[in-house]
């Protein structure tokens, strides 16, 4: 008896060393639920990076005591992306060395596979900084615009998304939605539109289609960072009303936008209603990661990306004035915006339930290609 309490001596031992850590783990997480959850997260956030970035099992034992790690979306939401962002615009504006500039440009070329022989200005050393690169205009013959088709492309990209608008959700990429009225917000009030919404009841994608018979359509577009950054009026419209929404400055690459829902409805963007020869029609430039400068040729009093904001609110502004009743006319092809390395453009329009899309989702697009037509 006595030699088998001695065997068991070291295993009791050991057994104690680990019940008193588990004891003070546990009284610490006790004290963590008693926080405020700002503090609550910013003690736990440590440990949830080490526990994605260490080999799989390394923290279970956490588990045991109480502990649960913040989830991948949630963690990836507490990142400063603005403030990333606008430390990224800052370094953008930093005039390079006339020797450096085509081992930086050359580098983003390879990287990115960007078609420099389409720049109206293919001598590197022509860009003082990041940003006028990024921004490079294109040969005048680059991009023809499709004269046959009523909707082209604003811009080059990738197709990620497109067809009838149903239920008042919107697909981002296949299986992932979002709220039509929570992207595009409030309707706009009736004296500021140039036409009258079809009923002032109903879904909030009735009250978009202005015409008997029209159905309402979206197409959403990704830009890469080696895209081309300009984009321009996808079709003939008029421009009398703007939407800034402040928010966050999330990825919204394809893998990104399966991996959160609604993720345009939480970053930044700049929507643009109006209307065309079918109804409404609307441009949204949606903001991401180090793209906080977004940029509207004809509105200057539009500031992007400013350092505070409150969650949820937007600022609107009304082309429509006593002088000018009709707004912005905008021409097919016509220059309309910019931003600064990549993101995304979505379309949201009315039109008859004849129009039909010439696209293939995944498929890249060029500006000036045709989108769809009746």
């Amino acid at each position: 008896m006595c030699q088998s309490e001695a065997r068991r001596g070291p295993e009791l031992r050991a057994a104690k060393w680990l019940y008193f850590p588990q004891l003070a783990l546990r009284r610490r997480l006790g004290q963590l639920s008693c926080m405020s959850k700002p503090a609550l997260r910013l003690r736990s956030w440590p440990l949830t990076v080490l526990y994605y970035l260490l080999p799989l099992g390394a923290l279970r034992p956490l588990s045991r005591v109480g502990w649960r790690p913040v989830s991948r979306v949630a963690l990836y939401k507490s990142v400063p992306t603005r403030l990333l962002s606008r430390a990224w615009g800052r370094l953008n504006q930093v005039e390079l060395p006339h020797w450096l500039r085509r081992p930086v440009y050359s580098l983003y070329i390879w990287t990115f596979g960007v078609n420099m022989k389409e720049a109206a200005v293919e001598d590197l050393h022509h860009y003082r900084n990041l940003s006028e690169f990024f921004r490079r205009k294109l040969k005048p013959q680059a991009r023809p615009v499709c004269g046959l088709h009523s909707v082209i492309s604003p811009s080059d990209g990738k197709i990620l998304n497109f067809g009838q608008v149903k239920n008042c959700e919107v697909e981002q990429v296949k299986g992932v939605t979002y709220s039509l009225e929570s992207f595009l917000g409030p309707r706009i009030p009736t004296e500021d539109l140039p036409f009258s919404p079809a009923t002032s009841c109903g879904s909030f994608r009735s009250q978009l289609v202005t015409r008997e018979g029209n159905e309402l359509y979206h197409c959403v577009i990704y830009l890469a960072p080696g895209d081309y950054h300009c984009f321009h009026s996808p079709t003939d419209w008029t421009v009398s009303h703007r939407r800034h929404f402040p928010g966050s400055l999330m990825s919204v690459n394809p893998g990104m936008a399966r991996w959160i829902k609604e993720l345009f409805c939480h970053n930044e963007r700049v929507v643009l209603t109006g209307d065309w020869k079918h109804g409404f029609f609307s441009l949204t430039a949606v903001g991401a990661t180090n793209v906080g400068s977004i940029r509207i040729y004809f509105d200057q009093d539009l500031h992007t990306n400013s350092p505070r904001y409150s969650k949820g609110s937007y600022n609107d502004f009304s082309f429509v004035t006593h002088t000018n009743k009709e707004g912005i006319p905008m021409r097919k092809g016509e220059h309309l915006g910019e931003f600064n390395l990549g993101s995304t453009i979505v379309l949201i329009f009315e039109a008859p339930k004849d129009f039909n899309f010439k696209l293939k989702a995944g498929q890249k697009i060029r500006f000036g290609e045709a989108l769809g037509s009746l």
